[in-house]
C-alpha cells in the first residue's frame, strides 16, 4: 500500500464511489427494489474503504514531511469521512429511510471544499498537537459521560419495567419516563458513546503520529482497555441493531450496566493504574500562536 502516490485519481476514487451511491439513492423515486439498497450500501462502503486508505497514506510519520492530518484539506476529508460513516449506520439500521438524499450531497460538499485546500500550508506542529490533543481529552471525556447517562437510563428502564411487570402504582414523587422512551435514550446512548470513543481512539492515534513515536503503547492499561471498552460498545451496538425489538429493551438496559462497568474500569487505570496517562505533565508544550495553552502531557495517547 506505501507505494501508491497521494494523487487526484485517489480522490476520485472514494468521489465516484459516493457519487454513485447519491444517483441510486435518488432513483428510489422511480426503482424500488433490493438490488438499490445494496449497490447504495456496496458503494457506500468501497467509498468509505477507498477514502480510508487515502487519509492513511497521509499519516506518515517522516520527519521530512509536513505532520500528518494537520491542515484543512485533511480537517474536512475527516469530517466528510465521518459523515459517511454516519450514513452507512444509519442506513444499515433502517435501510427503507432516505438517509442518502441528505446527507451524500454533504458528504460529496465536504470533500469539494477541502479540494480547495489542498495545497494549503499545513498547520504548524504545535497548534496541530494542541488541537489533536483537545480531541482527543473531549471526545474520550462526551463519551464517559454519555455511557453514564446510558447507564443510569438503564437502571431507570429496569426500574419502571419492574414496576409495571408487578403492576404497580407509580411511587408518589418518583414518576419516570415511558418504556419506550428509555430505550430510545439507551440507544442513543450507545450509539453516540461509541462513535466518540472511536473518534477519542483515533485522535490519539494521530497525536502518536505528531509527536514522532515510533509505536503505539498498546501496552499502556489505558491504551487497551479503552480499546476493549470501544470493542465492546461495537458489539452491543450490532446487538441492539440485530435483535428484536420485542425483547430488546431489558437485555440493552442490561448491557448498557456493564457498559458502565467497563467504563469504570478504564477509569480505575487511569487514576490508579502505572499509565502515563495517570502521571502529571513533566515537559508539556508551549502554547500555540493563537496563546492557548496545551494541557496533554508529551507522550499522552489512547
Amino acid at each position: 500500500m506505501t507505494g501508491f502516490s497521494l494523487t487526484h485519481v485517489h480522490l476520485s476514487c472514494f468521489v465516484a464511489s459516493y457519487a454513485v451511491a447519491l444517483l441510486l439513492e435518488l432513483s428510489r423515486l422511480v426503482l424500488r427494489s433490493p438490488a438499490r439498497i445494496l449497490g447504495t450500501l456496496g458503494f457506500t462502503a468501497a467509498g468509505i474503504l477507498a477514502q480510508t486508505i487515502y487519509i492513511a497514506l497521509r499519516t506518515s510519520s517522516s520527519p521530512d514531511q509536513a505532520p500528518p492530518l494537520s491542515g484543512w484539506f485533511d480537517w474536512l476529508l475527516l469530517v466528510a469521512w465521518g459523515v459517511a460513516v454516519a450514513y452507512l449506520i444509519s442506513s444499515l439500521r433502517r435501510p427503507q429511510a432516505a438517509y442518502g438524499v441528505f446527507m451524500l450531497p454533504l458528504v460529496l460538499t465536504l470533500i469539494a471544499v477541502a479540494s480547495l485546500f489542498r495545497h494549503a500550508e499545513p498547520f504548524p506542529r504545535d497548534q496541530a498537537l494542541y488541537v489533536w490533543g483537545m480531541v482527543h481529552g473531549l471526545a474520550l471525556m462526551l463519551g464517559s459521560v454519555v455511557v453514564m447517562l446510558g447507564f443510569i437510563a438503564g437502571v431507570m428502564y429496569l426500574v419502571q419495567s419492574s414496576r409495571l411487570k408487578r403492576k404497580l402504582p407509580p411511587q408518589r414523587g418518583l414518576k419516570l419516563p415511558s418504556l419506550e422512551w428509555l430505550q430510545q435514550a439507551t440507544r442513543r446512548a450507545l450509539l453516540f458513546s461509541s462513535g466518540l470513543l472511536a473518534a477519542g481512539l483515533l485522535a490519539g492515534v494521530v497525536l502518536n503520529l505528531l509527536q514522532r513515536q515510533a509505536r503505539m503503547p498498546w501496552t499502556d492499561p489505558v491504551v487497551w482497555t479503552s480499546g476493549i471498552l470501544f470493542v465492546w460498545l461495537s458489539v452491543v451496538l450490532v446487538f441492539e441493531s440485530l435483535y428484536k425489538p420485542a425483547a430488546q429493551g431489558r437485555k440493552v438496559a442490561y448491557l448498557t450496566l456493564a457498559s458502565f462497568v467497563f467504563l469504570a474500569l478504564v477509569l480505575g487505570m487511569v487514576l490508579l493504574g502505572p499509565s502515563r496517562h495517570a502521571s502529571p505533565p513533566s515537559n508539556a508544550l508551549s502554547p500555540p500562536a493563537s496563546g492557548l495553552a496545551d494541557h496533554s502531557p508529551r507522550g499522552e495517547t489512547t
